[in-house]
């Protein structure tokens, strides 16, 4: 049986509405198997996600198609924990990650 998330597309015009993805620097917490980072790169986005269990990491490697391999980093970690410098990213974001 295949799952179909938001085939409406109500997802990518909610976050087509709130900010202009295009060339942009995201850091999305918590990015689980990689279903909200590929919408972001859709939409022309550079995302650095991440996400603490390993497994779910290794499942968004591993289905990231080729034409995103460019503007995705993915990595395991804890939001509380980056060692990043200020301004790393034009925009954070977070999806069912509390």
């Amino acid at each position: 049986m295949a799952i179909h998330v938001d085939p409406e597309g109500r997802e990518i015009r909610a976050l087509e509405r709130v900010a202009e993805w295009r060339r942009k620097r995201v850091l999305e917490i918590g990015c689980g198997s990689g279903r909200l980072t590929l919408r972001l790169a859709a939409l022309g986005a550079s995302v650095h996600a991440l996400d603490p269990d390993p497994k779910a990491v290794r499942l968004a490697r591993r289905s990231l198609p080729a034409r995103y391999a460019s503007r995705v980093r993915y990595r395991v970690g804890d939001a509380a924990q980056l060692k990043l410098p200020d301004e790393s990213f034009d925009i954070a974001i977070f999806s069912w990650s509390l």
